[in-house]
């Protein structure tokens, strides 16, 4: 399933026109963002929790040449599914 036709499911599902169906989506992903780029948790029963992990500096290579590098810590984006969506695939 690809973006159009996400838009397509939900528009469908809410009754809405496509157009709305694409606003819905927006606003959902762009409030997600949002918050986890701010550090908080988006909890939603039974589909899963968006938040922010730090991931530690470690140490690495460079491939090309094969010298040993560093590998700053940084922060990234993580998905756990809920139990519901864990069942679903079961």
């Amino acid at each position: 399933m690809n973006k159009s036709d996400l838009v397509r499911a939900i528009a469908a599902d809410a009754d809405v026109t496509n157009k709305a169906g694409e606003e819905m989506l927006k606003a959902f992903a762009n409030n997600v963002m949002k918050a986890v780029a701010k550090g908080e948790k988006v909890s939603l029963v039974g589909f899963g929790s968006f938040a922010t992990i730090t991931r530690k500096a470690r140490p690495g290579r460079n491939p090309a040449t094969g010298a040993k590098i560093r590998i700053p810590a940084k922060k990234v984006p993580k998905f756990v599914p809920g139990k519901e969506f864990r069942d679903m695939l079961s």
